[in-house]
């Protein structure tokens, strides 16, 4: 039996991917950083962009410090420290599971424990240098300060004591709070260094930067926080190929549901682009296109797949042309009720990714 051919396959969707705009994000949040060192968190598969290449653009910026969930995900990009050993470091946020344990006592990368049952596993097992998470007042990962047992601590060797602000997006009364019982754990646990802020928390000022900052959204062009207007640039283009044009008569409708009727003939285009790709049915109506200027709105509702753009304005527009997608996150998050973070994360592998 002959072996099928393989074949490079170019995808009618791509993310265009602007390595100076993410170089200058962490430019920008390395010099706010007033001292302290400038992370990166690169989990999601960076958020999205692909974790590699963010890894490897932002060792040549001079970031140090990684973090990624999991250990499939440390998997992935270990092999980029090889070149900067004892120089770089990467850390596993969601700690050690039993299931983990050989992958972590094999790895580079750093367990960030989370829990009595944690350390405990990683000191039986004679684990190397650890990160520690405590909770402040997210209720999510990390030993609680409630009646902590600081013998757990004993001979356990911490390289970033850290934790994590619940809503650093906003000036409120909690980020005090979070950074005071922070700063009583800093004089309880011995470390080698103190992270509390991400890239919200890092806008903040220097009483929340401590020794190492853990920025992730800001890095690939989400507005984190009001300071961050105006310096941090867009990273992620979505990109679309069109698959057809065609006229569309008055009194027609456009898209599954019928939700858009043509009030006149006009020329539309579809794309292959959907909430399958990240791209949510809740921006039906509002989003956009764009071609050399021009704005090419979304008619009718986003399916699995597909949408239609109005391109009237743009006659020259055909099968085969490209067109950029509207989507600075901010905006649109705020269009759409979605989180930022969301409208990152959630692009889709039917992305091709290039790096301009």
């Amino acid at each position: 039996m002959v072996p099928p051919m393989t074949m490079d396959y170019q995808s009618p969707l791509r993310l265009k991917l602007d390595r100076d705009a993410l170089i200058s994000n962490y430019r920008w949040l390395k010099q706010l950083c007033d001292g302290a060192a400038c992370g990166a968190a690169i989990k999601a598969n960076g958020y999205g962009l692909g974790a590699v290449e963010v890894m490897r653009h932002l060792l040549d910026a001079g970031c140090r410090d990684f973090f990624v969930a999991t250990w499939a995900e440390a998997q992935a990009i270990e092999p980029l420290l090889r070149d900067f050993e004892g120089r770089a470091g990467l850390s596993v946020l969601h700690g050690v599971r039993a299931e983990d344990m050989e992958i972590a006592l094999a790895s580079r990368a750093r367990p960030v424990l989370n829990s009595a049952q944690q350390i405990a596993r990683w000191k039986e097992a004679g684990g190397g240098p650890c990160d520690v998470m405590i909770d402040t007042g997210m209720n999510r990962l990390g030993l609680s300060l409630n009646d902590l047992d600081l013998s757990l601590f004993d001979g356990l060797k911490v390289d970033v004591l850290m934790s994590h602000l619940v809503n650093a997006e906003e000036d409120q009364p909690l980020n005090d709070v979070q950074r005071t019982l922070f700063m009583q754990a800093r004089g309880q646990i011995p470390a080698q260094r103190y992270s509390l802020a991400n890239s919200a928390g890092l806008c903040l000022g220097r009483d929340y930067h401590f020794d190492l900052t853990r920025p992730g959204l800001a890095l690939y062009g989400g507005i984190a926080h009001p300071a961050c207007e105006g310096s941090i640039r867009p990273v992620v283009t979505p990109q679309a190929e069109i698959l057809q044009r065609r006229t569309v008569c008055g009194g027609e409708a456009v898209g599954r549901g019928a939700d858009y009727v043509a009030h006149r003939t006009m020329e539309t285009a579809t794309i292959n682009l959907g909430y399958a790709d990240g791209y949510s049915r809740i921006i039906s109506g509002m989003g956009a296109a764009m071609k050399d200027g021009a704005r090419l709105p979304v008619i009718g509702r986003v399916s699995m797949d597909l949408l239609s753009i109005d391109v009237m304005d743009k006659p020259e527009l055909r099968e085969g042309d490209w067109v950029d997608i509207d989507y600075d996150l901010s905006m649109t998050s705020l269009l759409a009720g979605i989180s930022q973070y969301e409208l990152l994360a959630g692009l889709g592998q039917r992305f091709d990714r290039y790096w301009v």
